[in-house]
């Protein structure tokens, strides 16, 4: 007799991810994708990262590294880490290397109004690639989806990564 076999159940991981590897299938996106992913993170943390934050003077010499780009990186990984612990972890340490990134830029320029320039300039390029990669596709993602795919998007490609190197998440 044939042993019923046992049905596995989809991580949410799995389940945030095959969804929107089901949007990028032809290597032609994918590879739209692969660059315009980390383009469009740097440029959302780094906007936010410019948005003017209450002086809270008991902060001291931290105020310049709480902001709000800290809430947003914080829900973030909150998200992230419901969804994976593992993924979660590996984003945290490379949105601190885009912040130190962001950081820099800020501190070279003394005006500080470029960086909000650059990175909405940035993001509007990286969108406009996507869109095209969706052409391509094929397959554009309802207005509702393109939302949720902004945060899915980093731990699709940090999946793909992953796999690639053989580690487990």
């Amino acid at each position: 007799m044939k042993k019923p076999q046992p049905q596995t159940v989809k991580r949410p991981i799995d389940i945030v991810i095959d969804e929107y590897d089901s949007f990028h299938q032809k290597p032609s996106n994918r590879i739209v994708n692969y660059i315009c992913v980390p383009l469009i993170v740097f440029s959302v943390v780094g906007f936010v990262w410019s948005l003017p934050f209450p002086q809270l003077k008991f902060l001291g010499p931290y105020i310049s590294f709480l902001n709000w780009a800290s809430f947003l990186i914080a829900f973030t990984i909150y998200y992230y880490m419901k969804l994976s612990p593992i993924l979660s972890y590996i984003m945290l340490l490379i949105l601190f290397g885009l912040v130190y990134i962001v950081i820099q830029v800020q501190t070279a320029e003394r005006s500080g109004t470029l960086l909000p320039q650059v990175c909405v300039f940035i993001f509007v390029m990286a969108n406009i690639a996507q869109f095209i990669g969706y052409r391509i596709e094929g397959k554009k993602p309802t207005f509702a989806n393109e939302f949720k795919f902004m945060l899915t998007a980093p731990v699709w490609l940090l999946g793909l990564v992953m796999k690639k190197v053989g580690v487990k998440y």
